[in-house]
């Protein structure tokens, strides 16, 4: 849990707005078509939001963040996936936020001196190998292991929906030094690198999928990395503890990002109602297309208020797994479903991708999948908010 900080203003919420608002509209939606065709990552993107300093928002200020926290940072991706971008501008800024937070919590000065400022100016770009195929969301079950060597370890093992690996030149990588059976308790075992992607040894394969074409996502397979010992986070056989702390930013962030394109599919299906002439009268003015548009901005807005409460409690120290759960449950939601409405309000030319909403559908739902699915979520709540037993 982060050390309580002081809210944001009014005044300073919108200005975050409007200082991502100024960066993100200089890429149009012609730009993230050619993304969504191409499949290449949008560099030009990603060091314009450097440049402006966006990708340091929550890092540290000694290293060359704004020291910032995860109401400011929601703010942020909200604006960043509400133009057009979706998924794939929101993925190529969120993975800098939070994922790295294992070194502002653990790491020690001479490793956040030696990686954050060059995250932090986007001169390293870093995947996450966290995920195996075998393990899924039961984390203590993975099974790549990282034996110890005179100076450091080696590696052995894969992973699964590591992102950005086509491109990235650093891995944060979450292996096991003790096997799970030798282990008194099911999180002992685990550790934490961050080190560098040395393709030699590292085997990357790229999973064609639905949405987020130009952040790719991969299959990971580790022959003998050696890995020195100055890239191990905090102590061996803890990091099971250290990746908790990003656990609840990352699902606030997501719901942003979800409700941000909810809002952007959602404005475009208003803006085509208000356009488009059938019957000789505006199809917005039938309250079967105005409905279900007006109800999906309801959700869409709750979800963000949800979004927000969790990420203030998150900031002011207090506990909030309940409410980021719930946050990342209801913005995933509306935003899939404003994305399908936006569709069914197109009609026909919902379908076709010069409007790009169907683009923006697909962009969306991921959200309802990852980092974690929608039944582990709603057993959570039954356990923690409703006091029932526990089911798996």
């Amino acid at each position: 849990m982060s050390a309580p900080r002081p809210l944001p203003t009014d005044e300073e919420r919108e200005a975050i707005r409007e200082g991502v608002r100024a960066i993100v509209t200089r890429f149009d939606d012609a730009y993230w078509l050619a993304r969504d065709d191409d499949g290449v990552f949008p560099f030009e993107f990603h060091q314009a939001m450097a440049q402006a300093g966006w990708l340091g928002i929550t890092m540290p200020e000694e290293y060359g963040g704004a020291g910032l926290g995860v109401t400011e940072a929601a703010i942020m991706m909200r604006e960043v996936a509400s133009h057009g971008g979706g998924m794939t501008s929101a993925s190529s800024v969120h993975i800098n936020l939070f994922g790295p937070h294992p070194i502002v919590v653990k790491g020690t000065h001479e490793q956040k001196a030696r990686w954050l400022p060059r995250l932090i100016a986007g001169e390293d770009q870093c995947c996450f190998g966290f995920t195996e195929p075998d393990a899924g969301l039961n984390t203590t079950r993975i099974k790549t292991f990282a034996q110890k060597a005179p100076g450091g370890y080696v590696v052995h093992g894969q992973k699964v929906w590591t992102s950005t690996a086509q491109v990235a030149n650093k891995i944060m990588l979450l292996t096991r030094t003790i096997k799970y059976e030798d282990c008194a308790r099911p999180t002992d075992g685990i550790t934490i690198f961050y080190t560098d992607l040395d393709r030699a040894k590292i085997d990357v394969h790229k999973i064609q999928k639905m949405g987020r074409k130009a952040v790719d996502s991969n299959a990971i397979f580790i022959d003998g990395l050696f890995i020195p010992d100055e890239d191990r986070i905090g102590e061996e056989g803890k990091g099971f503890s250290y990746i908790l702390h990003s656990l609840n930013p990352e699902r606030v962030l997501i719901a942003a990002e979800a409700v941000g394109i909810g809002h952007d599919a959602l404005a475009r299906a208003a803006r085509y109602a208000r356009e488009r002439i059938v019957f000789d009268r505006a199809i917005g003015k039938n309250q079967g297309i105005q409905h279900p548009l007006a109800e999906r901005w309801m959700y869409l807005e709750s979800a963000w208020l949800m979004a927000m409460r969790a990420a203030e409690l998150y900031d002011r120290g207090l506990p909030c797994g309940a409410e980021a759960n719930s946050a990342k449950f209801l913005g995933a939601r509306a935003g899939h479903d404003a994305a399908w409405q936006s569709i069914a309000t197109h009609g026909g030319f919902g379908y076709a991708k010069e409007y790009h909403v169907e683009r923006l559908y697909r962009e969306v739902a991921i959200t309802r999948l990852a980092p974690i699915t929608e039944q582990l979520i709603l057993s959570f709540i039954a356990e923690k908010a409703l006091d029932l037993p526990k089911s798996y």
